[in-house]
């Protein structure tokens, strides 16, 4: 060895190792804290908690004085995220002290491959830690805690995303192109094109922000009829709000107040007309006043896809006491001589129609209207159950379904109510599956075995809420329906009818999906379903519970565990299966609605 150069050699090396140290010090330099708020020091600032199931706590925390508090509920797992701006190609470090059970910590949208790490137990504050790598286009990540199905609050604090921030995010620009679609009469659809960095946008309206979604479209609801209303719209992301883009006007129709034959709370009921069962036959004549509107059953298919509705009258063989057709024709009369509306209801548990063609759509509309001419009817009901909308499987946004059977229908039902008029009485009696089941899952995608179908009514309800009259759910035969305190309520008490009825004067978020909110329905428009008597369907509720349910809604007492969102003391009233199972259980139902004190 050279003796003489080994000074040399060990400044060289020094040389190295300092350039080595200032390389990596200057590496660690560029790397900044991206996390907004990690702390939890100004509330859920920069936070979004999936079910409002985030708040924060200041006992226990890790550090500060504040920590994030998030409590799992039903099929909500508490997520609490964020979107963070980062650069392509780059290395991130993501960490936060957490506690509680089953407590996840990770990061999606990488352009790599997304990253998550967890704990199953951490009684006291525990670290966690993961890193990642963003793709050669990747600008922004989602960072994101939560904790798992049915298990109690996590806690988390001190949540960290350490590496190289990206390029300033702009304000995006005003949207353009903003247009009002046909307006209803109290609806108005909005579309407008896309801007270059949005995230999501807000609808103003009359200078009042009164939406924010995430596409290029939204519908304003909640309207007056005959009034002229303007919008604007505003892109968002999370450098600010763009300026209003220019006002687009539009004035709703005049027919906002369908069924106003009506009294101000009504009794539905279903007469077996075409069938008797262990109930027994009803004449039309004996029918008590109590009952404001009632349903033929039914009127059924010749076959599932022709699109042919046929009602037989009960024969005397199957109804030994059942009267002439002549007389029933004429009761029918006395009954609206008195205020009464008489539909007929198309469908029932064996009635299952599907109108996948054009040709069954049209055959539909003449065979309906053959029968409301015939009886000098006033309207229609649909009752489809089962797999009547069972094509729905493709649909993923209420707004604008595709499946011939969904958009069939709705055409259908359009065409009858032109060619009747604004007296066209319309009403639906959907089962909690295809409706309020819609929050938890609705359209195709990997829901975990539940069917897809849930919530298929979601489209015809919302394309006819104009033209609608009365939906009056099936708050029976449906096992437990989660409402939108995420808890579920189970058939039979007054809670499940408020958590229901709720649903549906509120609106809720179709499959947890925020962009995908269904609106509320006007309380005039709204009865509650429910069985007459034990023997009519699973679910009977008991007069008491039925005027506490009824209390809650219109007065807001009496509610029990579920707190509503509001009041409404229009809400039109109740429909039973059936007038005959009401008669079996010596008039129950209808005595009980009549004595209720509504005011």
């Amino acid at each position: 060895m050279d003796r003489t150069r080994l000074p040399a050699a060990l400044a060289a090396a020094a040389l190295a190792i300092s350039g080595l140290v200032a390389t990596a010090a200057s590496a660690g330099a560029a790397d900044t804290e991206l996390a907004r708020n990690g702390g939890f020091e100004t509330g859920l600032d920069g936070w979004s908690c999936t079910a409002g199931s985030g708040a924060v706590v200041n006992s226990p925390v890790h550090g500060g004085s504040s920590a994030l508090k998030a409590t799992p509920a039903g099929s909500d797992n508490a997520k609490c995220s964020q979107t963070v701006t980062v650069k392509p190609n780059s290395d991130y470090t993501l960490s936060a002290w957490v506690q509680g059970s089953y407590v996840y910590l990770g990061a999606s949208g990488t352009g790599t491959s997304d990253v998550s790490t967890w704990t199953a137990s951490a009684p006291s504050w525990q670290k966690l830690s993961t890193t990642f790598r963003t793709g050669a286009s990747t600008t922004s990540v989602t960072i994101y805690t939560h904790g798992w199905y049915g298990t109690p609050a996590y806690g988390a604090d001190d949540l960290s995303l350490l590496g190289p921030g990206g390029d300033p995010v702009q304000t995006p620009a005003a949207p353009t192109g903003l247009t009002a679609g046909s307006p209803g009469s109290s609806s108005v659809p909005l579309s407008w094109s896309p801007v270059s960095g949005a995230t999501g946008y807000n609808v103003y309206r009359g200078g009042t922000k009164v939406h924010s979604v995430s596409g290029t479209s939204a519908t304003a609801t909640g309207l007056a009829p005959s009034t002229s209303y303007s919008f604007q719209v505003t892109a968002t992301n999370s450098a600010g709000e763009s300026p209003k883009s220019a006002a687009v006007s539009a004035t709703t129709t005049s027919g906002g107040n369908p069924g106003t034959g009506l009294p101000a709370h009504a009794l539905v009921g279903y007469l077996h007309a075409s069938f008797a069962n262990g109930s027994g036959y009803t004449r039309m004549a004996d029918v008590p006043d109590s009952w404001d509107i009632i349903n033929l059953a039914f009127g059924e298919p010749t076959s599932v896809t022709s699109g042919e509705i046929r009602f037989s009258f009960c024969p005397a063989s199957e109804c030994p006491n059942v009267e002439s057709l002549a007389d029933f024709k004429a009761a029918i009369k006395a009954k609206q001589a008195a205020g009464k509306k008489v539909l007929i209801s198309i469908g029932g548990a064996n009635g299952q129609v599907q109108l996948s063609t054009t040709a069954a759509r049209d055959t539909f509309v003449s065979s309906v209207s053959k029968i409301i001419d015939e009886y000098g009817l006033d309207g229609l009901d649909i009752d489809f159950e089962g797999h009547s909308l069972s094509l729905n499987t493709g649909d993923t946004d209420f707004r604008s379904p595709t499946s011939p059977v969904i958009v069939n229908l709705i055409s259908a039902v359009k065409t009858l109510k032109a060619k009747y008029g604004s007296d066209f009485v319309l009403t639906m009696a959907p089962e909690t599956f295809f409706v309020q089941l819609g929050y938890q899952y609705y359209g195709s995608g990997p829901w975990g075995g539940q069917d897809p179908r849930a919530g298929a009514y979601l489209p015809v309800i919302h394309a006819l809420r104009d033209d609608l009259t009365l939906l009056h759910v099936q708050d029976y035969n449906s096992g437990s329906i989660m409402g939108l305190d995420n808890q579920y309520h189970s058939m039979g008490g007054a809670d499940f009818h408020i958590a229901m009825t709720d649903m549906l004067l509120t609106g809720f978020p179709v499959a947890g999906d925020t962009t995908r909110v269904f609106p509320a329905l006007r309380p005039e428009q709204v009865a509650i379903g429910l069985p007459a008597s034990t023997q009519a369907g699973n679910g009977h509720t008991a007069p008491a519970e039925v005027n506490k349910a009824l209390d809650c809604l219109t007065k807001k007492v009496s509610c029990g565990s579920y707190q509503t969102h509001g009041s409404w003391p229009s809400l039109r009233g109740l429909m039973t299966w059936s007038v005959n199972w009401d008669r079996y259980n010596q008039w129950e139902f209808s005595k009980n609605f009549d004595a209720y004190p509504w005011s």
